[in-house]
């Protein structure tokens, strides 16, 4: 598998620099919030993958290789906060950065107890979610 961003024809880029960028992964169960993210976050170099939900990405193995973690907070299955424990409890310690599409003031306070980077409101400002995502890789 080659990293990096997609050209027009939504084929993998090569990029320039030797070592590869780290990974982000979106977990949303909305396609269409997925395909915008993972746009939105490739047109700026990074390189991104989408996940239906926080149960597909646990099965998919790839928390030791990501970079940044961007969830809905209330999805179905597992919750964004289960999810947030889960990574805890295996010691992986993800940035994470949280959206929900409304209220959610206990959870919010919870996820950044727990070390939660971010916990953003929809609809999602692109440039702040950017500059989120920058800061929590340390760029």
């Amino acid at each position: 598998m080659s990293w990096g961003p997609r050209n027009k024809r939504g084929r993998t880029r090569i990029l320039p620099w030797a070592k590869r960028p780290k990974l982000i992964a979106i977990i949303d169960e909305n396609e269409s919030t997925q395909k915008s993210l993972r746009e939105l976050l490739e047109s700026t170099g990074f390189v991104a993958r989408c996940f239906g939900s926080a149960e597909q990405f646990l099965e998919s193995d790839l928390h030791r290789e990501v970079g940044c973690l961007i969830a809905e907070m209330q999805m179905p299955g597992i919750s964004g906060l289960e999810l947030q424990a889960r990574l805890k409890a295996k010691q992986c310690n993800i940035p994470i950065i949280f959206f929900i599409s409304n209220g959610g003031a206990r959870m919010r306070i919870q996820a950044m107890r727990e070390g939660a980077v971010e916990f953003l409101a929809k609809p999602l400002d692109h440039q702040l979610l950017l500059e989120t995502v920058r800061a929590a890789l340390d760029l």
